[in-house]
């Protein structure tokens, strides 16, 4: 895959607010074990872009990067924090996607774009008031960022389901998950995300009815 020029987005043109951001301890080698509780506070430099502090405690894959992908990555990580319970902004993060920006839930089948792009996260921190990534594993590829990481929770929220309203158990959710962050020009173009749905059922408390599935069939 060819890298986008290195010129054409300079760190500072994306603000990175890492405040209260739990990530995972930064490998000492990229294909070695990563090892999650490092905490990373607001550590972005006064232009707006990340700090080598702020990048030598990521849990990146590949710490060589260029300018461009720095700030590819300030804006990945504002979009989380954005979408973080205790920092919950809406239009932060929907700031972050181009005009004609996607979010795909592939693992639901569904598309958010345009007024909808903002719809998951009030849905999310419905379920999980305390809502929190995770982020283990960070690789940057010019305009590419894929992350391993965890969706955890309290489950505190009722959960509308076709069979009726589930009730809050207050249970805790740890959900694995894989983001694939498509850029362009500062923007994200793409954002498909694949979380373990049938993980998070079961942490909550749900289960699926299997044996009607087969009487039916």
């Amino acid at each position: 895959m060819k890298l986008t020029s290195r010129k054409s987005i300079t760190a500072a043109t994306a603000v990175a607010v890492l405040g209260g951001l739990s990530i995972a301890a930064a490998p000492t080698q990229a294909a070695g074990p990563v090892h999650s509780g490092a905490t990373v506070h607001a550590g972005a430099a006064a232009d707006g872009g990340l700090t080598a502090r702020d990048l030598a405690r990521l849990p990146l894959t590949d710490r060589h990067l260029t300018a461009h992908e720095k700030a590819n990555l300030a804006v990945v990580l504002r979009a989380y924090h954005a979408a973080e319970g205790k920092s919950l902004d809406v239009d932060t993060f929907v700031g972050s996607f181009a005009e004609d920006g996607v979010f795909n839930d592939m693992v639901a089948g569904k598309a958010y774009r345009g007024s909808t792009l903002g719809d998951v996260l009030p849905y999310m921190a419905n379920l999980f008031p305390d809502v929190h990534r995770d982020l283990k594993r960070i690789t940057v590829h010019g305009d590419v960022i894929s992350i391993e990481l965890s969706i955890q929770g309290t489950f505190e929220g009722p959960l509308e389901s076709p069979a009726g309203t589930v009730k809050p158990t207050g249970a805790k959710v740890d959900v694995p998950t894989a983001d694939f962050w498509y850029l362009h020009d500062g923007k994200v173009e793409k954002f498909n995300c694949y979380p373990g749905y049938s993980t998070m059922y079961a942490q909550m408390g749900v289960d699926f009815d299997w044996a009607s599935a087969v009487d039916h069939h």
